[in-house]
């Protein structure tokens, strides 16, 4: 809980600390890369760092935080902290390393908000950052419990048993444990960070859904390589691993995290709704493979956007596992139809001439803009936003409201 006197300085400097968080975080990131390059070797991602969203998102993350805090005083955003907590155990994050962040971080904030900062805004701020970073560090030591490593040592190697292209941009990769020992426990819907080498030598990672059933001693990943744009650098994750990995090949995989998941307790029963965009059907992939394999006769609502049929990533297999499921149905929206899918509908996604049970539990997954108005839409047909859980790709850049 944020001390009284902390939280009236606080509440004061919000906006002006809000207001410079890009500026601050962009000089963070600079000094501290400079000073410890050992850091985007392996942690962070070059892409996202070039593009700007890391940033973004830390600087959401802050200033989500804080504002919970006065809005809030006895209730830890606990969405907010959770999905954080996983994203720093799948990239192998330890205590030490929030001893660093917060002398870069304060230093930057230092720089640019000059005398502004006296010592009475520095340790209200500072007590913001250590109740953040102490809720963080409790969560991920318990994340690392429940996945059986030890705190940063997430790494296995895994041998690709087969590739298998998808769509002209998409491949999937099947893999089992090179050393021979029982794959680790994995939720449906989670993903894994894959760790490789690019050709200066940098270790570089990104995250990747589990797109099959976890239960088994197999596990799949499938991948779209991601294109530049004038924005954005093109992946170089999955470029290498369109490029160079194959049949026989070895990935270096951390244990399966992320708080999106079909909780066997508390998703027992009732109706399921997975949404789905583009390259967002993988974690449903996963889930719908999971709920074949127990034989689950729950209502299954399937609802998935894409550019065209040809472009839709494991369609097939959608198709196919829905059909053995007896209580699931699938609803696809394609902007250019084909003739694969003579059932589908035009355009974009559209909810307003579906049905969805407003006790269902929902699943989203896809660009930003598509998640967004997606919610918008499962909010205006009536489901309650505490049953709408989502999944971002990369940093999360809805993470100052959540819920909204």
């Amino acid at each position: 809980m944020l001390s009284a006197e902390s939280a009236t300085v606080v509440r004061a400097t919000l906006p002006a600390v809000g207001e410079a968080l890009d500026e601050i975080t962009t000089r963070f990131y600079g000094a501290m890369f400079r000073d410890r390059p050992e850091l985007l070797d392996g942690m962070f991602n070059r892409g996202n760092q070039a593009g700007g969203t890391q940033r973004r998102a830390l600087a959401g993350s802050i200033a989500g935080f804080a504002t919970a805090l006065l809005e809030h005083p006895d209730v830890r955003p606990d969405a907010l902290l959770s999905r954080i907590a996983h994203k720093h155990a799948a990239v192998g994050v330890t205590d030490d390393q929030y001893t660093i962040v917060h002398k870069y971080l304060f230093g930057a904030m230092a720089e640019v908000l000059g005398d502004a900062v006296t010592p009475e805004v520095a340790a209200a701020w500072d007590e913001v950052y250590w109740l953040m970073a102490g809720a963080l560090i409790g969560r991920e030591a318990r994340l690392y419990q429940d996945a059986g490593v030890e705190p940063g040592r997430i790494w296995r190697q895994w041998t690709v048993v087969e590739r298998r292209t998808e769509t002209p941009d998409t491949v999937s990769f099947l893999l089992r444990p090179a050393d021979g020992r029982r794959a680790p426990r994995a939720r449906a819907g989670q993903y894994v960070s894959v760790r490789v080498r690019m050709p200066d030598g940098v270790h570089q990672l990104r995250q990747y859904s589990l797109s099959s059933d976890p239960g088994r001693e197999l596990r799949r990943i499938t991948v779209k390589r991601v294109a530049g744009t004038a924005e954005e650098p093109a992946g170089e994750v999955s470029g290498l691993l369109h490029e160079q990995v194959h049949e026989g090949d070895e990935l270096t995989l951390s244990a399966p995290f992320g708080d999106v998941f079909l909780d066997e307790k508390a998703d027992a029963a009732g109706p399921l709704v997975l949404v789905s965009a583009g390259i967002g059907c993988t974690p449903m992939a996963g889930i719908l493979a999971h709920l074949e394999s127990v034989g689950a006769t729950r209502p299954v609502l399937v609802l998935h956007a894409d550019r065209s049929p040809a472009d839709h990533t494991l369609r097939t297999e959608t198709r196919d596992l829905v059909a053995q499921l007896p209580g699931a149905r699938a609803d696809f929206w394609y902007e250019r139809p084909g003739p694969e899918e003579p059932a589908a509908r035009t355009g974009l996604m559209d909810l307003s001439g579906v049905e969805l049970p407003s006790d269902a539990t929902v699943f989203l997954c896809g660009p930003l803009p598509f998640m967004r108005d997606a919610r918008a839409q499962l909010l205006g047909a009536g489901v309650p936003a505490r049953r709408i859980r989502y999944e971002v790709f990369g940093p999360d850049l809805w993470l100052p409201n959540p819920t909204a």
